[in-house]
């Protein structure tokens, strides 16, 4: 008996260290970018993205095939009654191959429409990823920045737990009258339902950042990388070249262009003739009456040229350029676009950055405020209405600085994901000049310098035939190269 209640003392111990374990375990302690390699590894959203380069892939391989050898095969057995006496039983085989030779330029434009369509799914991935790391990254500091706004609220409402209680005790002692005590009730019950909405919107937020990172709502989450202030040197204008030839959207406008540029040629191609090889073989098998087979062999040239469609194919090819021009115009719109984008994100950083300078110093002021008025009161020296207005002024200065560091943590974001940075790139490459500058002010010698124009920019260039991109992007990529190549030969 005093063994089998050892043994269950000790599975019982155990049971409890497994379970702390298991605690312990599903805690998850996570840096910004640690969040950010969660999400991308496992996200619903990006993966769902992902499945449009297999659906490129499919295309890629349809087109070719089109264009390729095509074989068939059949075969048939038939029973024929004569006289419903007898009875004759025939069979038959084929096998035939075909392979087209002139369509008229429509599977060859089908087959480089496949590939480009290769290209614009990977883009589009690509970018579907930079902008999940931009809404990881905002997510996180939202949960960081309702938490820090808790305990602001929190210590808003227990400085008003104090001062009701300094107030009770005055009219206890008949120094105060009652009219300050209802006051101070008040503010304090004001101050609570303030932080009620300040915890539920934290919950919200550490709800979205764990429905973002797919990580079981029931699992505590830590985050432990807090607001640090990285300084961004690009100057707006080198951000709009830079997005100009760097945006993959952007490039993907492109290749669509270029897309239905081929889908011109595959709707003319209707006015054209088409040449096929055809090829087989076929055999008679005779069952009955004697046995008996035929077999023959057939090689030649089909050609089919459709001269009257009533206006069939000339819809098409109308169709077709109606939207070639709105490719266009969608390039040049999203060009737009992508301008003001980047101006809004980048006077967004800035204020924020000002603001975060402009609050570094009234949060002490106002503590000093407060501090100083609550004492002038409990010497009779002041009145309630200065203890309520220091206690807002400290409040609004707290929550003014906090949001002014988010903000621009937020907006650095934005503006890097606005520009069309890649996931882990340093932002000094959008301005090698201003990287320069920063070099020679702050001795930092690993500031990169590279090239501004990316390889996806350049690679659409060689798929775009004559130099089809839009002037607009091209004129931008070329000063943003000319400006590298200017700061290097200047070093």
């Amino acid at each position: 008996m005093k063994k089998t209640g050892r043994f269950r003392k000790a599975a019982a111990l155990a049971a409890v260290m497994l379970l702390c374990g298991a605690a312990t375990a599903s805690a998850a302690d996570l840096t910004i970018q640690e969040a950010v390699d969660m999400a991308l590894e496992q996200n619903i959203s990006l993966k769902i993205k992902e499945k449009g380069e297999d659906t490129a892939k499919a295309n890629l391989k349809s087109a070719r095939g089109t264009n390729s050898f095509s074989v068939s095969a059949g075969a048939s057995l038939t029973d024929t009654k004569t006289n419903d006496v007898e009875t004759i039983r025939n069979g038959s085989t084929s096998l035939s191959v075909s392979l087209p030779l002139y369509s008229g330029g429509k599977n060859q434009a089908n087959i480089k429409s496949a590939e480009i369509g290769m290209d614009v799914a990977r883009l589009q991935t690509l970018r579907e990823r930079e902008d999940l790391r931009l809404k990881v990254i905002k997510a996180y500091y939202d949960v960081l920045e309702s938490k820090r706004v808790v305990e602001i609220d929190q210590e808003s409402v227990d400085r008003y737990k104090a001062h009701l209680t300094n107030m009770e005790q005055l009219y206890s002692a008949g120094s105060k009258a009652r009219l300050d005590v209802l006051r101070s009730s008040v503010e304090l019950t004001n101050a609570r339902q303030t932080l009620i909405k300040a915890k539920n919107t934290y919950e919200v937020n550490v709800v979205t950042l764990k429905n973002l990172l797919r990580m079981d709502q029931s699992e505590s989450l830590n985050l432990t990388e807090d607001f640090r202030f990285t300084p961004f040197f690009p100057k707006m204008d080198a951000c709009v070249s830079y997005a100009f030839a760097n945006r993959k959207d952007l490039i993907v406008d492109t290749y669509k262009l270029k897309q239905q540029e081929l889908a011109v040629t595959v709707a003319q191609a209707g006015y054209l003739p088409t040449l096929t090889l055809n090829a087989g073989v076929s055999g008679d098998h005779r069952f009955t009456q004697g046995h008996g087979n035929d077999h023959s062999r057939t090689i030649g040239l089909r050609a089919s040229w459709n001269i009257f469609d009533s206006g069939v194919t000339e819809a098409a090819v109308d169709k077709a350029k109606t939207n070639y021009e709105i490719a266009e115009l969608q390039v040049k719109k999203d060009k737009e676009d992508i301008d003001l984008n980047v101006r809004q994100q980048y006077y967004n950083m800035r204020e924020a950055q000002r603001r975060l300078i402009a609050t570094q110093s009234a949060v002490k002021e106002a503590e000093e405020d407060y501090y100083i008025t609550n004492e002038k009161y409990r010497a009779g020296q002041g009145i309630m209405l200065d203890i309520l207005d220091a206690q807002v002024a400290l409040s609004t200065a707290q929550l003014n600085y906090i949001s002014a560091e988010y903000d621009y943590a937020r907006y650095k974001a934005a503006v890097e994901n606005a520009v069309g940075l890649d996931i882990g790139q340093s932002p000094n490459v959008i301005d090698p000049n201003a990287a320069a500058e920063a070099k020679k002010r702050f001795g930092d010698r690993t500031i990169p310098t590279d090239a501004p124009v990316s390889r996806d920019y350049l690679h659409a260039r060689s798929v775009v035939d004559d130099d089809r991109v839009p002037e607009e992007i091209e004129a931008a990529a070329a000063a943003a190269k000319a400006a590298n190549i200017h700061e290097r030969e200047a070093r």
